[in-house]
């Protein structure tokens, strides 16, 4: 059973979501909460598999708690879902960094949001290239002063540089598989070993690694 957690500061909303998640058959939710603080705490005392966290929120916002949930004195196991209004909010990406293993939009179909659910709970990551790699291409192609460097990959070999391209295209480790012609076994070896080496907590940090480092651009896309 996936134990979801539910931070909004809408209370309707909130409760539309626990309602959503209790018709799963293999999610159940165990708690809400209306500002950043309460979803820290709540995912202290009940650790969820999943909390669905509202970008936008009072006391402490989605970001803060989410730094806090994953961090290293965060919750073990826990994985955050970003919730959003809007697909360009530079807020998410904010987020992604802070550890968040991807977004959604909130007027999300609520099949793709229970599947959604699932594919966080699981460790992956939620990158729909059409949504997702838009907004970290936008933010990491806008100059930060603490940007990491390209040689941040001399680390890595050839093909793993090329999962990474692959895998900032957002796509999955089947595909990636396909399209390199490589065993799934293989690929998954491949995206465990560019974790330790580029200390990722997920493929969400992979993606932006890739694009903060320069091997992925916004005016070049992976091949």
């Amino acid at each position: 059973m996936i134990r979801v957690l539910v931070a909004d500061d809408q209370a309707l909303v909130r409760g539309s979501f626990r309602l959503l998640v209790d018709t799963a058959p293999d999610l159940v939710a165990v708690g809400e909460a209306g500002t950043g603080a309460e979803a820290v705490e709540l995912a202290r005392a009940e650790s969820p598999d999943v909390v669905l966290m509202d970008v936008r929120m009072p006391e402490m916002d989605g970001i803060e708690a989410t730094r806090r949930i994953c961090g290293p004195a965060g919750v073990p196991g826990a994985h955050v879902l970003m919730l959003t209004t809007f697909d360009l909010d530079e807020y998410v990406y904010a987020a992604l960094r802070a550890g968040a293993g991807g977004f959604l939009l909130k007027d999300t179909p609520p099949a793709d949001l229970l599947a959604a659910i699932r594919v966080i709970a699981s460790g992956e990551a939620l990158l729909a290239p059409t949504v997702t790699r838009r907004l970290i291409a936008e933010f990491c192609r806008r100059p930060e002063p603490a940007r990491p460097a390209a040689h941040g990959l001399e680390g890595i070999t050839g093909r793993e540089r090329d999962v990474l391209e692959l895998i900032a295209r957002g796509l999955s480790n089947t595909e990636i598989a396909g399209h390199l012609t490589l065993s799934l076994a293989t690929v998954k070896t491949h995206v465990g070993r560019l974790l330790g080496k580029l200390a990722a907590r997920d493929r969400a940090q992979l993606v932006i690694v890739a694009y903060e480092t320069g091997l992925v651009t916004a005016a070049r896309p992976p091949r």
